[in-house]
């Protein structure tokens, strides 16, 4: 990424974040939340969201995030630079700590975020309301993909580790519950395209598109 073109993805993030009720990513309350622990260089956040499973909730694949994340959180005034270490074995390091700034900030994130549902736009339930594009059994052969996906995935999600308490672990729970609850609808809508409990044509869909045109005509 060219240094203006990230210069202009970070005041595009300050411009979100002038809205103080959420971040604007959940790698900025993971951060924030690891700075309120105890003051770290930006390595030690990336190797414990690693070590804690966190990348499950924030994406974190580019180290880079991190760095562009503390950035962000620097200029609204949530952290700041404590000191620079230098050490001829490593790179130049520096140690970030929460201001009071921070601590009221990361309160009110949480407060908002888990008490408020937020209005979230995720690929899936897009992609559902076109599916009338696709023949049923090609629609029941890509659910039976994203099934065989979630199955998968499932058993990877972390419940339990040892000496962890539960406290630490909700997130896994909350989605495996979810992949759960997701998994049950997918095979129902499945078996009811199976059985063509649920069907449609194009020549349907066509006069059906046709009686709404006539029925709710679009302003001139």
């Amino acid at each position: 990424m060219s240094p203006s073109l990230q210069i202009v993805i970070e005041w595009l993030y300050m411009d979100v974040m002038r809205d103080t009720s959420r971040p604007s990513s959940p790698l900025q309350l993971v951060v924030l939340a690891l700075v309120c622990e105890e003051p770290m260089h930006p390595y030690r956040m990336h190797a414990l969201i690693k070590q804690r499973g966190k990348d499950q909730i924030a994406n974190v694949a580019q180290r880079n995030s991190v760095y562009q994340t503390i950035r962000v959180l620097e200029r609204a005034g949530l952290i700041r630079a404590r000191e620079t270490s230098r050490d001829e074995r490593r790179p130049e390091r520096t140690t970030y700590e929460i201001t009071g700034e921070g601590r009221r900030t990361l309160r009110t994130w949480m407060e908002e975020m888990i008490a408020t549902p937020a209005r979230e736009f995720p690929d899936f339930p897009a992609a559902l309301s076109q599916v009338a594009g696709l023949p049923p059994d090609e629609l029941r052969a890509l659910l039976e993909r994203r099934i065989a996906a979630l199955e998968k995935r499932l058993p990877e999600i972390p419940l339990t580790y040892p000496g962890l308490p539960r406290v630490f672990l909700l997130e896994s729970e909350y989605q495996a519950a979810m992949i759960r609850g997701e998994l049950d609808w997918l095979r129902t809508l499945v078996e009811d395209l199976r059985t063509g409990r649920l069907r449609w044509s194009e020549e349907e869909l066509r006069q059906l598109a046709a009686q709404f045109a006539s029925a709710n005509p679009l302003p001139p």
